[in-house]
């Protein structure tokens, strides 16, 4: 059974920074594509940022720039650090394993200005 566990969300002002922790279990991790995605209130999830197993990137217009995904396959830990944050960057991340089609619960991000 996969199970992805996200931490690290919270409430930070404009310009702040957070990072977002994805703890994976019960996978093979290490090959896995895993993403971050977002939704905000009454929106569509949307995708933030992908990473292959390989290590290639690929983001979201809204977070080139700022948004920087990594992995740690040692750990089978994903993360995403997201800086100079904006109001509209408020919802809740989720992470997704897009090689098993599983999401995590979710960790809610609020900004404020």
């Amino acid at each position: 059974q996969v199970q992805l566990v996200e931490s690290g969300g919270g409430s930070v002002k404009s310009g702040g920074s957070l990072t977002l922790v994805c703890a994976a279990t019960g996978v093979i991790y290490n090959g896995n594509t895993m993403a971050w995605f977002r939704q905000a209130p009454g929106q569509q999830r949307e995708l933030v940022a992908r990473i292959t197993g390989s290590g290639w990137t690929t983001y979201a217009d809204s977070a080139k720039g700022r948004f920087t995904i990594s992995r740690d396959n040692s750990n089978n830990t994903l993360y995403l650090q997201m800086n100079n944050l904006t109001p509209s960057d408020t919802g809740t991340y989720y992470c997704k394993s897009e090689t098993y089609l599983s999401w995590g619960q979710g960790t809610l991000v609020i900004v404020s200005s």
